[in-house]
C-alpha cells in the first residue's frame, strides 16, 4: 500500500527468501562461496547454520539459481519432519526419478543410475535439506548411506544439510560421529552487526527503487538494529510496519515514537527493553500472595 508513496517498484521488505535481496555481506559472501565450491569440488556433506531469521533460506534459494544456470540436477527437501520412506518418496519426487516412488529399493536403483549418468557428463547432482535440525536420527542415518554413492573421481551426490544451531548440536552428538566425520566444509550465518544492518536496510530499498534512503535517520536505524539483534527477518518486519506507519500518517521519515509502537505491536524482545517498561508498585515481596485468605464479607 505504500510502495506509490514512496516511490518504490516493489515492496523492499518482503518476508519471503528472494535471491535478488540477498544482502551480500561479508559472512553471506564467504557462505555462498563455500557452497558453490563444496559442490564443484564433489566435497560430499556440507553444513549450513543460522539462527531463526538470519537467511538461510534465501542462501538455498541463491545456490537453487546458480545450480539451474549449471544445468545441475538438485533435489530439495523443504520439509524435514519426515519418516525415512516419505523421504525417500520426497527425493524420488523432486529428482523426478522414473521408479517406484514407494519402494526404497526402487528409489536407490533409479537414483544410482541418474548420479552416474550425470558423472559420465562430467556433471555432479545435489541434494538439499532445509529445516535439517528437524530431521529424526534414522533418516540423519540414511542420509548418511547415501554419501557412500561415490566413484574414484569423488562423490556422485553433494548433500547440503541447512539448518537451526540445534542441528550442530545434532551433529555432535555421538551416535551421529560418522556423519560428522563425513561433513568437509561447515558455513555459519550470524546476526548482522550494526553497519551491515544499516547497508541491508539502504541495499533493500536501492532494489526496490529508493536509491538514497531518507526514511530511516540514523537514530532509528540504530535502534532498529538493537531491536531486531541484526536478525533480517525482523529487520524487514520492523522496517515494513514503520513504512506502512509512514503512510497512514501521511510522514515521509520515521521516528523513535513510531519505532517504538511498533516494537510493542510485534511483541519485540531485544536486551534492556525490560528497563523501559512500567515498574510493578508492589516489590517482589509484596507482589506473592498471601499466605492466608482473606475474611470473606457476611451478607
Amino acid at each position: 500500500m505504500y510502495k506509490a508513496y514512496f516511490g518504490l517498484s516493489q515492496n523492499p521488505f518482503n518476508l519471503s527468501p528472494d535471491p535478488e535481496f540477498l544482502y551480500r555481506s561479508p559472512q553471506h559472501e564467504e557462505a555462498l562461496a563455500n557452497l558453490i565450491y563444496g559442490v564443484r569440488s564433489r566435497k560430499g556433506f556440507i553444513a549450513l547454520s543460522g539462527e531463526v531469521g538470519t537467511g538461510k533460506t534465501t542462501m538455498l534459494e541463491c545456490l537453487r539459481d546458480y545450480l539451474d544456470t549449471q544445468r545441475v540436477e538438485f533435489a530439495f527437501i523443504f520439509n524435514s519432519r519426515l519418516t525415512p520412506d516419505q523421504f525417500f518418496e520426497m527425493m524420488a519426487y523432486d529428482f523426478d526419478l522414473q521408479c517406484d516412488r514407494k519402494s526404497k529399493t526402487s528409489i536407490l536403483f533409479a537414483l544410482n543410475a541418474l548420479l552416474v549418468q550425470q558423472a559420465e557428463r562430467g556433471r555432479t547432482s545435489v541434494l538439499i535439506v532445509d529445516e535439517a535440525h528437524n530431521l529424526e536420527w534414522d533418516v540423519l542415518e540414511e542420509i548418511r548411506l547415501l554419501g557412500n554413492l561415490e566413484n574414484r573421481g569423488g562423490k556422485l551426490l553433494q548433500i547440503i544439510l541447512a539448518g537451526q544451531p540445534e542441528l550442530d548440536r545434532k551433529l555432535d552428538a555421538p551416535n551421529l560421529r560418522q556423519l560428522k566425520q563425513r561433513i568437509v566444509l561447515r558455513c555459519s550465518l550470524n546476526p548482522l552487526t550494526p553497519s551491515e544492518t544499516v547497508g541491508y536496510i539502504e541495499t533493500r530499498l536501492a532494489r526496490s527503487g529508493m536509491v538514497n534512503q531518507r526514511v530511516f535517520p540514523p537514530e532509528v536505524l540504530e535502534e532498529i538494529h538493537k531491536r531486531s539483534r541484526g536478525i533480517p527477518r525482523l529487520i524487514n518486519l520492523i522496517c515494513d510496519n514503520l513504512l506502512v506507519t509512514c503512510f497512514a500518517m501521511e510522514l515521509r521519515g520515521a521516528s523513535l515514537e513510531m519505532l517504538e509502537e511498533v516494537s510493542q505491536d510485534l511483541r519485540l524482545e531485544w536486551p534492556g527493553n525490560r528497563d523501559r517498561r512500567g515498574r510493578s508498585r508492589y516489590g517482589p515481596v509484596d507482589e506473592q500472595l498471601p499466605e492466608e485468605s482473606l475474611p470473606l464479607g457476611r451478607d
